[in-house]
């Protein structure tokens, strides 16, 4: 049996920070449409600042994140939702820089998994990107080519380097 008074103690810090956060908090009633037309499809990398980084703000973009940025089906589905339902006009596909999807073979995640879980991680697919530029360009292919993406959306491909904060365009 778990005790449930330690493991609700131990977001006593982040509700803390929440509680702060709500006093000043701006966006009470807002539509949550993407104000600025933007959509991002990147990484779940914490160097990432996705709003920040191309100077927006929230509520101006819709945000898609997983491991490595990638195009995969939920964020197309997002990004069909975004185009017809919530302002969005640009798509942007931002994956990073050492990017631990794109620095390391299947089996050694799994292994590294494995080794943390104590337990085997053989079974665990992770998607690993063997080149990232070539992975880039077909991401922005696929949504460039969704018959429910149309052609006036504006489809980038970019490079974001963790190391400097600049995106660099790709596609």
């Amino acid at each position: 049996m778990t005790d449930n008074s330690q493991i609700n103690g131990s977001f006593d810090d982040l509700l803390s920070a929440n509680r702060e956060f709500a006093q000043s908090f701006s966006l009470s009633g807002f539509d949550g449409v993407a104000r600025a037309g933007v959509a991002i499809v990147t990484c779940m990398d914490s160097r990432i600042d996705p709003l920040g980084m191309i100077g927006l703000a929230p509520g101006d973009a819709k945000i898609f994140r997983n491991p490595g940025g990638r195009v995969d089906n939920s964020a197309l589905e997002a990004m069909v939702l975004g185009v017809h339902l919530l302002n969005v006009q640009r798509v942007l596909v931002v994956p990073h820089t050492r990017c631990a999807m794109a620095s390391a073979s299947e089996q050694q995640l799994r292994r590294r998994i494995g080794e943390s879980a104590g337990q085997d991680a053989s079974w665990q697919s992770f998607h690993v990107i063997s080149d990232q530029l070539d992975a880039l360009a077909q991401d922005v292919a696929k949504v460039r080519s969704h018959p429910l993406i149309p052609d006036t959306v504006q489809v980038g491909g970019f490079l974001y380097d963790v190391d400097t904060g600049l995106l660099t365009q790709h596609r």
